[in-house]
C-alpha cells in the first residue's frame, strides 16, 4: 500500500513538473499574444516569430497599410531576415513611443524562457496616415472635424520618433516610409495632405542623414486608381498590397547589404 502511494506522489509531481515546463516554453509566445490581443491574435500578421539568431533582425512600424503588406514582406524576406511588427497598428505619431515601450518591456523580460535578447538590425517605420485625419469625436469627418495632428506637432513628434529609435537601437539601419496617398471620396483624410505631411517629415529628416526614406506614396500613387479598395477607402487590394511589400522587401535588402 505504501509503496503505491509512493508511485501515485511521483506520478503526480512528474505531471506537475511537466505541466511547469510546458507553460515555461510557451512564456515568450504567451507575453506576445497578451499584447496582440484578442482582436489581432488570429490574423497571420501578428503571429508570434520565432528568432533564427543565424538572419538580421527587421522591425516593421506601421498602420494598416503595412499590416496588409507584412505577410508578402515575410515571403520575400523568407530565410533573410526575421521580420517583426509591431503589436498593433501603429495609430499616430504622438503614440510611437509609447507603444514602441510598451513592447521592448513586455518582451525584453528577463523573466520569460526566450526574451528578446537581439537587436535590431533595420527599423522600418511610418506614421502620418493617421496623423492627418479629421474626426468629430472619434468619427471621420474632413467637414466639420478636427485634424489629429498639425503640420507642427507632426513634425516634433518624427523628431523625438528618430531621436528615441537612436536612443534604442544605435546599431539599427532606420528607414522611414512616406505616408500613402488618400483617395479623393475618403470620408476623414483630404487629398494632398499625404504629400504636405510627407514634405514636413522630410524637413524634419533633412537634420538626420543616417535616416534613409523609403518613398511609398510616390511609389504608389502612379497606381493609386488600379490598388485601391474603392473610392473612398485609403486601403490597397491585393495587387497593391502586394507591391508595397516587394518594395519594401527591396528596400530592406538594400539596406541589410550595405
Amino acid at each position: 500500500m505504501q509503496k503505491r502511494m509512493t508511485m501515485l506522489v511521483l506520478a503526480v509531481l512528474l505531471s506537475g513538473v511537466t505541466v511547469l515546463a510546458v507553460e515555461s516554453t510557451n512564456r515568450a509566445e504567451d507575453a506576445w499574444y497578451k499584447l496582440v490581443g484578442e482582436r489581432f491574435s488570429k490574423r497571420p500578421e501578428f503571429a508570434f516569430v520565432e528568432n533564427d539568431p543565424t538572419l538580421p533582425n527587421v522591425l516593421i512600424y506601421g498602420d494598416s497599410i503595412s499590416i496588409h503588406y507584412t505577410q508578402r514582406l515575410r515571403e520575400k524576406l523568407n530565410g533573410q531576415a526575421n521580420v517583426y511588427r509591431l503589436f498593433r497598428n501603429g495609430g499616430d505619431s504622438s503614440t510611437f513611443i509609447a507603444n514602441m515601450s510598451k513592447m521592448h518591456d513586455a518582451m525584453h523580460d528577463e523573466r520569460l524562457d526566450h526574451p528578446w535578447d537581439f537587436q535590431w538590425d533595420v527599423i522600418h517605420f511610418n506614421v502620418g496616415l493617421h496623423d492627418l485625419k479629421y474626426l468629430r469625436g472619434r468619427k471621420l469627418d474632413k467637414t466639420n472635424g478636427k485634424q489629429v495632428s498639425s503640420l507642427e506637432t507632426y513634425q516634433k513628434n518624427l523628431g523625438e520618433i528618430v531621436e528615441y529609435l537612436r536612443t534604442l537601437a544605435p546599431d539599427a539601419k532606420l528607414l522611414f516610409a512616406t505616408t500613402t496617398p488618400v483617395a479623393p471620396d475618403e470620408p476623414g483624410r483630404k487629398v494632398g495632405d499625404s504629400a504636405r505631411f510627407n514634405a514636413a517629415a522630410r524637413e524634419v529628416l533633412a537634420g538626420y542623414p543616417d535616416v534613409s526614406i523609403n518613398d511609398l506614396h510616390s511609389f504608389t500613387k502612379p497606381h493609386h486608381s488600379e490598388w485601391w479598395v474603392a473610392p473612398n477607402n485609403v486601403h490597397y487590394n491585393e495587387a497593391g498590397s502586394n507591391a508595397q511589400g516587394d518594395e519594401v522587401a527591396r528596400v530592406i535588402l538594400e539596406s541589410l547589404e550595405n
